[in-house]
C-alpha cells in the first residue's frame, strides 16, 4: 500500500493544485476568523470596567469619582456591545470564506464568483491600509487576493464546470 493521499476524486475533471491552495487559504481563513470570533465573544465577558478602573488607578486618578464611574459603565456597555458586533461580523465573514472554500471544492461556479468578488472587494481596502501603514502582512494578503482574483477569473471556464456556454478564447 502506498502512503500517498488520493489525488483523483470523481468530480474533478482536471487537477488544479492552485485551486486547492486557494481553497485551503479560504478554509484556513474561515477557521481563523471563527476562532477570532469565539475569542472576541469570550473577551466580551471580561470585566472591562475593572480594566478601565485599573487604568485610572495607574494614572493616579480617583476611580470613584462620579464622572469616571459613569464613564466606566459607558465604556463597559459600549465595548461589550461593540465586541459582540465585531464577533458576529467576524463569524459571518468566516462563514463566507468557508462556504467559498467548500463550494470551490465541488467546483461550483457561484463559489468561484463569490471568491473573486470577496477578494476583489478587499483589494482597495488593503491598498489603502498599505498607503497609510505599510506592513508586510497586508502586502502579502493584498498580493494573495490579487492572485486569487486573477487566477480564478482567468481559469473560470475550466475550473468551474458550466452547464451551458463553453467558449474558447
Amino acid at each position: 500500500m502506498s502512503e500517498k493521499p488520493q489525488t483523483e476524486t470523481p468530480f474533478v475533471k482536471k487537477r488544479a493544485p492552485t485551486l486547492w491552495v486557494i481553497i485551503i487559504i479560504k478554509l484556513l481563513k474561515g477557521s481563523l476568523f471563527v476562532a477570532l470570533a469565539i475569542m472576541a465573544y469570550t473577551l466580551s465577558d471580561n470585566d472591562l470596567p475593572a480594566d478601565y478602573r485599573q487604568l485610572l488607578l495607574h494614572l493616579k486618578l480617583n476611580p470613584e469619582r462620579k464622572f469616571f464611574a459613569d464613564l466606566a459603565i459607558k465604556i463597559g456597555n459600549l465595548t461589550e456591545a461593540r465586541v459582540l458586533w465585531a464577533a458576529a461580523g467576524t463569524l459571518l465573514y468566516s462563514l463566507f470564506s468557508l462556504v467559498e472554500g467548500v463550494g470551490m471544492m465541488f467546483r461550483a461556479g457561484w463559489a468561484g464568483w463569490l471568491a473573486i468578488g470577496e477578494s476583489a472587494f478587499f483589494i482597495p481596502i488593503e491598498v489603502f491600509e498599505l498607503i497609510h501603514r505599510p506592513t508586510k502582512l497586508v502586502l502579502v494578503i493584498l498580493v494573495l487576493n490579487i492572485f486569487i482574483v486573477w487566477y480564478l477569473f482567468k481559469n473560470r471556464d475550466w475550473l468551474f464546470r458550466h452547464h451551458h456556454h463553453h467558449h474558447d478564447h
